[in-house]
């Protein structure tokens, strides 16, 4: 694949928007069976058109629907895959000091590429009100979220060998970002909470090499799929990754930092990496010489604003952090953003509609005064 760096663009954004309260409202009353699924579409929409409306008045070059059409930010998708199912897990999933929903998925048969798939009539929605010279960007959960929570269990009843279904999912997700490529998306970015599983579990078994296999096993398997279903695709489509350590209710899941996968990071064939880097946990820039591995059309989107709490950081330090990171990443090829997005669940995170803006806000302003070309 090749790119020109037009995205991600030095100043950009992860995706999930906090939910209005016309929205919250309305999914409870869908819930409580007192509106129909196309009122619930109606109000959805009419909500998305609000939040494109501030995004682009902002001066965002790329802009979401705040992903207002799903609970979460990886599950429905998955999904929408065909031979995936939706159980109740009967638990939270692990963030510090909050309860999550339990909700999971599971494999029902052979995983392929659903023609059918929601997201579609979602993206077909936004990009019909995105105003010219402006980039809607779809965000969708990368395969290795499948690989993690019990949800590839069942594979060796559907698949004689391992390797048939890494190349299923491989194939299934190809096929998805075509489908959205031909719908005329021109920029994907697929999350990934595994790889920050993996520092963690990598960290905990860093004295014993046995015990690291399955977690080595898994980050090559998740280079494999990803590089497999990267291959072949349009020329003029970007595709990134946001690499997360958790994100909900302003809570997290895993800490560390990026020293112990940054080789397998740097062998993926991304066209940009989102990386969190809002505090102590991400640790420092010294990885990012390997991840972003010389690649001239390669960039590293700083993550350096955090989207969990309210108050601004300083931009003076902003920007000395980002001259730091250039003593291993060219400033050429570094970009700012969130750590996150603000709303990874539909439950989004403990700051208000005006502080997210603000902080999206600060995003643009320190790019601006930083490359000479974000614009």
């Amino acid at each position: 694949m090749t790119t020109n760096l037009k995205a991600p663009y030095r100043f950009d954004q992860v995706g999930s928007l906090l939910r209005s309260p016309e929205l919250k409202a309305a999914h409870k009353e869908f819930a409580e069976e007192k509106i129909s699924a196309d009122q619930l579409e109606t109000v959805q929409q009419q909500e998305i058109k609000k939040i494109v409306d501030k995004q682009v008045s902002l001066g965002l070059h790329a802009v979401t629907d705040g992903e207002f059409s799903r609970s979460w930010w990886h599950l429905d998708f998955l999904w929408g895959l065909n031979g995936v199912g939706k159980y109740d897990y009967q638990k939270s999933y692990k963030f510090h000091g909050k309860k999550t929903r339990t909700d999971n998925a599971y494999l029902t048969g052979k995983i392929s590429y659903n023609p059918d798939h929601p997201f579609f009539k979602a993206f077909t929605y936004l990009q019909s009100i995105v105003p010219d010279g402006v980039q809607p960007k779809q965000t969708i959960p990368s395969p290795s979220l499948l690989f993690r929570d019990n949800r590839s269990d069942k594979a060796s009843e559907f698949y004689e060998t391992h390797t048939a279904y890494l190349d299923d999912l491989a194939k299934a997700y190809h096929e998805t970002i075509q489908h959205f490529y031909d719908l005329g998306c021109r920029y994907i970015q697929l999350d990934d909470t595994t790889w920050a599983f993996l520092i963690n579990q990598l960290d905990e078994t860093k004295n014993n090499p046995e015990a690291q296999k399955p977690f080595r096993k898994l980050a090559e398997d998740s280079v494999y799929v990803i590089n497999k279903l990267l291959e072949n695709l349009p020329d003029d489509l970007t595709v990134t990754t946001h690499i997360c350590r958790g994100n909900f209710r302003s809570t997290f899941l895993f800490s560390g930092g990026y020293d112990v996968v940054a080789d397998y990071l740097g062998q993926l064939n991304y066209d940009g990496f989102f990386l969190e880097y809002d505090n102590d946990r991400a640790g420092d820039f010294k990885p990012l010489a390997k991840i972003w591995n010389h690649d001239a059309n390669k960039r590293i989107v700083l993550g350096l604003v955090t989207s969990k709490f309210p108050e601004l950081e300083d931009q003076t330090q902003l920007i000395t952090r980002i001259h730091e990171a250039t003593q291993e990443v060219p400033l050429e090829n570094l970009a700012l953003s969130t750590q996150c997005g603000f709303a990874s669940t539909e439950e989004g995170n403990n700051l208000t509609a005006e502080q997210q803006w603000a902080k999206l806000s600060l995003v643009i302003d320190t790019a601006k005064k930083v490359w000479q070309d974000a614009e």
